[in-house]
C-alpha cells in the first residue's frame, strides 16, 4: 500500500468515529487517540483557549458532543468566573467558514478544494525545489502562541531539524518578546515571578500601560477580591476603564514612561526609600543605575511627562518601603520602541524597594496569548527548547542527546525575527512562507507592507481553522486545522501555570490538529524518524519534560496529563527532585535555585499558588538580579503640522480577541462591541474640527487611511486619538518601529491626522 492509499484509508477510518475519541487510529503515521475517553453524557474540565489568564471551564457533553460550558468553580485561576469570551468559547467551532479540506489556488486565481495527499505533495515538492534553487534560508515559518506547546515543539523540530530551515518566528514576537528579553537580562531567565494570589495580597498595585478591566477581566476580579483596601495606580495616557476605577491615574504623555520610571527611581534613592539590605545581598549593578538616574530631576521629568513635579513626588510616596507593592505591565510597555528598557525600569523599582519574592509584590508581566509562555520556552524559534541558546555547543549537545539525534543538524545561530523575515520577503531573499494559526495580513504593523510583500512569494502556505482569514485569502495553499476543543495539549498562562486542552468536539470535514499535520508533513518530507517517540501529544509532553531537567522551567515532576488535570494546573518549576543550591564558596551553577520551594532532596509537593525568588536567588551565575538600564530614545515618528495627532491603540472590549476571527463568530459577543470602527477624539479637538460623535471621519498616516466613526470623549487627551486594535483598518496606519533588544513592534504610537468625511 503506497503513501496515498494509506492516507485515504486513514480518512475513511475518520468517518463515524465517536466525538470523544481521536479521529485517527493509533500507530498509523503516529496518529493516536486521546488519553482520556470521555463518556458521551458527562462533564469535563479544561482551560479556555483565548487569553493568557488561563481560566478553567467545565465542558458539558451530550451524546458525545460539547453542548455547553460553565466556569470551573474549583480552578485556582478564575474561581468560577468567566469573561464574555470564555462563555462563548464553543461558538467559533461551529462557524460556517471553517476550513474543512485542503485548498490550492488554481490558474484562475481562486482557491479550490483538493485532497490531503495532493496538498502535502505540493507542499513538499515546492519547498524542496525552493531549497534546491535558493538554499535553506529562502524559506521561513511564522507560528503562534495560540496552539499548545507540544505542537509548537513539534513544529520547531520538524522545521529546524528535519527540514533544515533557519528562519522561523511566532506572533509571540508581537506581544511578549519585550518581557522575555527584559526578564532574561535582569533575572538570568525568562521568569515571570508572580502568582495571581498577589493581586489579592498587595497594598499597592501599579499598572503600566495595562487595562485589565477590558484586556484581562478575571485578573481584575482578583484585584477586586483584595481585602487590604489597596491603592490602585494606573499609568496610561488614556483614561481607560481601569484608570476610571483606580485610586490614582497618572495620564503621562505617550512614550514618556521610561523617563518617568527613572525619575521615580531618582526620588526613591534621594529620599532613602529603598531596601539597601536587599540590594546588597541579591542584586548587582545598583550603583551604576543610581548614577544613571541622578540626572532625572523630578522637576524636569515632571515637565517631560506632563505630570508635574508634585505628582511625581506623590507617586514615589506610594512606592516607599513598608507596603506590599506589585508592579504590573502589558502591551502598553511591551509594544514600544524602547519596551525592554521600560520593562527593566519597572523591574529595577521592584528590586530596589525589595518588592519581589514576597506576597503581594513583584515586577509582573501580564502575558497576551493563551500559550505565549509555552511559545517562548518551547517553540525552537529564538532559542532552543527550555530557554537554551543555539550558539552554545553544550546546549546543542544536551538537546541532541535527549532527542537521540545528531547535534550536527542543529543550527548554530538563531533565525531572523518576525520583522526581519518580512524584510527578507520584500527583498526577495525569502521565497516561501508557512503561516500557522496566525493572521499577519491583519495584525502586522504597517499592514499594507505585509500584503505587498506577500505578493512576491513563490509559495504562501496558511494553516488555519478558517479558510477566509485576511492571510488565507492571499495563500497559494491552505491546510485546514482543528482548534481549541478539537485537540489536546498543554498551554502555560501568565503565572507559569500549565493547563490542559482536551478534545471535546470533532474537527469538521478533513481538518486535523496541527500536531498531526506536522506529523504528516514529516512523513512526506522523509524526516519522521525525528519524531519517533512522539506519536501523541502526551508522549511529546514527556519528551519536552526531559528537556527541562535542571533548567529553571523544570517540569520533570509532572507525571502526565491526568496530574495536570487533577491538580488544577501546575506552575513551573515542578522538578521531580533537585539538588540543594550551591553554597557561596562552591562554583556557581549555571542556573542556581531561584526559589526555596524548588530546593528539595526528593519529589516536590507544591501549593496551587506559588511565586519565584522567595529566597532571593536569581538565575544569573552569581545568583543575583542585574540592574539594566539605558538612555531613553526619541519617539520614532513624532507628530508634525501635517500629522498633528498621536494615535494610540489598544483593546476596547472584553468581547473581542486579536483580529476577531474567532470572537466575531458569536452573535452575543458582536452585540458587546461597536459594529463600526471608531476613533476617540477629545472634545476640544472635535470642536475645532467640527466633528460630532457618530460622524464618519478619515484618519490618515504616511502609510494609509482608515474610515471610522468619531467618538468624542475626554478619555483621550487633546492631541491624541485612540482606535481599537481589533479593527482591520488600524494597522494600515501604524508605524513600523521596533525595540532594538526584542524586535517587538511599537503599535502604540504613530503620527496621524483626522478630518470629517466629505
Amino acid at each position: 500500500m503506497d503513501l496515498k492509499d494509506k492516507f485515504s484509508e486513514l480518512m475513511r477510518q475518520r468517518q463515524g468515529r465517536l466525538t470523544h475519541e481521536m479521529v485517527l487510529t493509533p500507530g498509523r503515521f503516529g496518529l493516536g487517540r486521546t488519553p482520556e475517553r470521555l463518556q458521551p453524557d458527562s462533564t469535563t474540565s479544561m482551560v479556555c483557549g483565548f487569553c493568557s489568564t488561563g481560566c478553567g471551564l467545565k465542558i458539558h457533553l451530550k451524546d458525545g458532543k460539547a453542548v455547553n460550558l460553565t466556569p470551573d468553580p474549583e480552578y485556582p485561576v478564575n474561581l468560577g468566573m468567566a469573561c464574555p469570551k470564555g462563555w462563548e468559547a464553543l461558538t467559533p467551532l461551529k462557524a460556517d467558514n471553517r476550513a474543512t479540506v485542503p485548498m490550492i489556488r488554481g490558474g484562475d486565481g481562486k482557491l479550490a478544494p483538493t485532497d490531503w495527499d495532493t496538498a502535502l505533495r505540493l507542499f513538499t515538492d515546492k519547498l524542496k525545489d525552493t531549497i534546491a534553487r535558493h538554499g535553506k534560508e529562502s524559506i521561513a515559518f511564522l507560528s503562534t502562541g495560540q496552539i499548545p506547546m507540544e505542537e509548537l515543539f513539534m513544529l520547531g523540530i520538524l522545521a529546524k531539524f528535519g527540514m533544515g530551515l533557519v528562519h522561523g518566528d511566532a506572533n509571540t514576537r508581537q506581544c511578549m518578546a519585550t518581557a522575555h528579553v527584559a526578564y532574561k537580562q535582569s533575572f538570568g531567565f525568562d521568569a515571570p515571578p508572580f502568582t495571581y494570589k498577589d493581586y489579592e495580597d498587595s497594598d499597592v498595585l501599579v499598572f503600566f500601560g495595562a487595562n485589565p478591566c477590558i484586556a484581562h477581566p478575571i485578573m481584575w476580579e482578583r484585584v477586586m477580591m483584595n481585602p487590604r483596601k489597596p491603592e490602585i495606580i494606573v499609568v496610561d495616557p488614556r483614561q481607560t476603564e481601569t484608570a476610571l476605577a483606580a485610586t490614582k491615574h497618572y495620564p503621562l504623555l505617550p512614550k514618556s514612561d521610561l523617563p518617568l520610571l527613572y525619575g521615580l527611581a531618582h526620588i526613591l534613592i534621594r529620599e532613602g526609600w529603598i531596601d539597601r539590605d536587599y540590594i546588597d545581598a541579591h542584586t548587582s549593578g545598583f550603583q551604576a543605575f543610581a548614577d544613571h538616574v541622578k540626572t532625572y530631576d523630578p522637576a524636569a521629568v515632571g515637565k517631560l511627562t506632563g505630570l508635574g513635579e508634585a505628582r511625581m513626588l506623590e507617586f514615589a510616596q506610594s512606592l516607599r518601603p513598608g507596603k506590599r507593592v506589585s508592579l504590573w505591565w502589558t502591551m502598553g510597555v511591551n509594544q514600544s520602541h524602547e519596551g525592554v528598557r521600560t520593562a527593566q525600569a519597572i523591574i529595577n523599582i521592584a528590586l530596589m524597594t525589595g518588592n519581589i519574592g514576597k506576597p503581594g509584590t513583584g515586577a509582573n508581566s501580564i502575558t497576551g496569548q493563551v500559550n505565549a509562555m509555552g511559545s517562548r520556552l518551547f517553540s525552537n524559534t529564538s532559542g532552543l527548547p527550555a530557554g537554551r541558546n543555539f550558539q552554545d555547543a553544550d546546549h546543542r549537545k544536551e538537546v541532541a542527546d535527549i532527542l537521540g539525534i545528531d547535534a550536527a543538524i542543529i543550527q548554530q545561530k538563531p533565525g531572523l525575527a518576525y520583522d526581519q523575515i518580512l524584510d527578507g520577503v520584500k527583498e526577495g531573499r525569502i521565497k516561501a512562507l508557512w503561516v500557522i494559526a496566525t493572521n499577519p495580513a491583519h495584525s502586522w504593523i504597517d499592514q499594507e507592507e505585509f500584503r505587498r510583500a506577500a505578493e512576491k512569494l513563490d509559495l504562501l502556505v496558511v494553516q488555519d481553522m478558517y479558510h477566509d482569514t485576511d492571510t488565507a485569502r492571499l495563500a497559494h495553499l491552505v491546510l485546514p486545522s482543528a482548534c481549541w476543543g478539537e485537540k489536546e495539549g498543554v498551554v502555560i498562562n501568565s503565572e507559569r501555570r500549565l493547563g490542559l486542552f482536551k478534545k471535546v468536539s470533532p474537527a469538521p470535514g478533513q481538518a486535523l490538529a496541527d500536531f498531526y499535520i506536522f506529523k504528516l508533513i514529516a512523513k512526506y518530507w522523509g524526516c519522521d524518524s525525528l519524531l519517533k517517540d512522539m506519536d501523541t501529544p502526551e508522549q511529546t509532553f514527556q519528551v519536552m519534560s526531559k528537556l527541562t531537567v535542571g533548567r529553571p522551567c523544570d517540569i520533570s515532576g509532572i507525571r502526565d496529563y491526568k496530574m495536570i488535570d487533577e491538580e488544577g494546573g501546575i506552575q513551573w518549576p515542578y522538578p521531580a527532585a533537585t539538588v540543594p543550591a550551591a553554597s557561596p564558596t562552591d562554583a556557581a551553577p549555571a542556573y542556581p535555585a531561584a526559589s526555596s520551594a524548588a530546593v528539595s532532596s526528593g519529589p516536590v509537593r507544591i501549593d496551587r499558588e506559588r511565586r519565584l525568588f522567595e529566597d532571593g536567588r536569581f538565575y544569573h551565575p552569581d545568583g543575583k538580579a542585574k540592574f539594566q538600564f539605558g538612555p531613553p530614545q526619541p519617539i520614532p515618528e513624532p507628530v508634525t503640522p501635517a500629522f498633528p495627532f498621536a494615535l494610540l491603540t489598544g483593546r476596547s472590549s472584553s468581547a473581542q480577541w486579536h483580529t476577531n476571527t474567532r470572537t466575531g463568530k458569536s452573535a452575543v459577543l458582536r452585540k458587546l462591541y461597536s459594529a463600526d470602527s471608531y476613533v476617540e477624539i477629545h472634545p476640544e479637538d472635535a470642536s475645532r474640527l467640527k466633528i460630532a460623535s457618530g460622524d464618519w471621519v478619515i484618519v490618515r498616516s504616511l502609510r494609509g487611511r482608515a474610515r471610522a466613526r468619531a467618538s468624542v470623549a475626554s478619555t483621550v487627551q487633546p492631541g491624541h486619538l485612540f482606535m481599537p486594535m481589533h479593527d482591520v483598518e488600524v494597522n494600515r496606519l501604524t508605524f513600523p518601529s521596533f525595540d532594538p533588544h526584542s524586535r517587538q513592534p511599537s503599535y502604540k504610537h504613530c503620527a496621524v491626522n483626522v478630518e470629517k468625511e466629505g
